[in-house]
């Protein structure tokens, strides 16, 4: 979830992998894929950093848990019959 704040200052969380599209027109506006609009106070550019940020953490603790101490051990275990 990425954190953006609506124009009266109230913050809220967002699925950004609902969002169809982001414009400034001159405000920030946020069109998800069934579309709801948001209008808020974050610029196009920060709202993308947010959105690339996400995904990058998405796939960071991905990685970190495929590539994990205890499930090396276990994908890695030979069994006894192939010794």
């Amino acid at each position: 979830m990425i954190a953006v704040t609506r124009r009266n200052g109230t913050c809220f969380a967002l699925n950004p992998d609902l969002i169809e599209r982001v414009e400034a027109t001159p405000d920030t506006v946020i069109t998800l894929v069934g579309g709801t609009r948001y209008v808020v106070t974050e610029s196009v550019e920060q709202v993308v950093a947010e959105v690339r940020d996400f995904r990058a953490a998405v796939i960071s603790a991905a990685d970190f848990v495929q590539h994990s101490p205890s499930q090396r051990a276990t994908l890695h275990a030979v069994p006894d019959s192939d010794v």
